[in-house]
């Protein structure tokens, strides 16, 4: 009989865990113990996008049907080997001007299992990361978030994905991976030289929202306001916001049932496309590669 509570060494790092029984999803009975069994097989490809970026985690200690909250800081009783760093809050933050945070960064694979553990399903990050001395980089990318409004679902966010692809190639921005977000829609991501500060580039993912939104009327809004949303994706850019995050690719989602932010590659994104589970996601890494390489 597996103990409640017991230390597991996790390449060379000693990482506490507990209760791996839980059940995190009651619809399909998934497991702490297959959360993280999950984490250790997208590990090669997860870490790279947690890579020098600062991890805003949800966390859901009894499982998705319990309560939430979200965890910027790091917590008392982190591990000491747990990279963390203290950053003033981006403008913009809800934590207030002048607050300062101990940030915490997922490097490693012990890393992960501390996340889960942890019941942290949903890992978030910037678009900006943090170089070896401290300091805010530029964004090294640009994020477009598409949501779709009722009854417009991810057959519409498909159609929007490659106006999107096609409008970013024209600027010179050709190596765009899309994601499926593990909820109602996905997103774009494009890699940037990092030349651009975060309010340059959010303004030219606003530019190009509208943009779209103006050419494709009956499919496409760029503001926010509900009663523009039914029936369209809305593109929304302000996840480029020095103080937004964005769910990491190959993070689980905090669902009924068990979803991935799942990049995938560009000739699935269509009529016929589909959230993906852990078990999928993992199985077509192996298989398939990750499109992110």
């Amino acid at each position: 009989m597996t103990p409640e509570r017991q230390m597991v060494d996790v390449d060379g790092r000693q990482v506490r865990v507990s209760h791996l029984e839980k059940v995190m999803f009651p619809q399909t009975g998934t497991t702490k113990a297959e959360v993280m069994n999950y984490l250790v097989r997208v590990a090669p490809a997860l870490l790279p996008q947690l890579h020098e970026r600062p991890v805003t985690r949800i966390r859901w200690p009894d499982g998705v049907t319990g309560e939430k909250f979200f965890e910027k800081n790091v917590p008392r009783g982190a591990p000491d080997w747990l990279r963390r760093q203290t950053l003033p809050a981006a403008p913009g933050n809800d934590d207030g001007e002048g607050t300062e945070l101990v940030l915490p960064f997922v490097d490693d694979l012990a890393g992960l299992v501390w996340c889960a553990n942890q019941g942290a399903l949903e890992l978030h990050t910037p678009q900006w990361s943090v170089g070896p001395r401290g300091g805010v980089r530029n964004p090294d990318r640009l994020v477009v978030d598409l949501d779709p409004g009722a009854p417009a679902g991810l057959a519409e966010c498909a159609q929007v994905a490659h106006l999107v692809a096609d409008r970013l190639r024209e600027d010179g921005l050709a190596e765009t991976v899309p994601v499926t977000s593990g909820s109602k829609g996905m997103q774009l991501y494009a890699p940037l030289p990092g030349r651009r500060t975060a309010v340059e580039v959010r303004q030219y993912a606003r530019d190009l929202a509208f943009a779209i939104a103006k050419q494709h009327p009956d499919l496409v809004v760029a503001v926010m306001r509900k009663d523009l949303r039914p029936g369209k994706v809305l593109i929304d850019w302000s996840q480029n916001h020095p103080a937004k995050t964005t769910i990491t690719p190959y993070s689980l989602r905090g669902r009924d049932l068990p979803r991935v932010a799942a990049p995938r590659w560009w000739d699935e994104v269509g009529p016929d496309l589909q959230q993906l589970g852990p078990d999928e996601v993992a199985d077509r890494l192996e298989r398939d590669g990750d499109p992110f390489a």
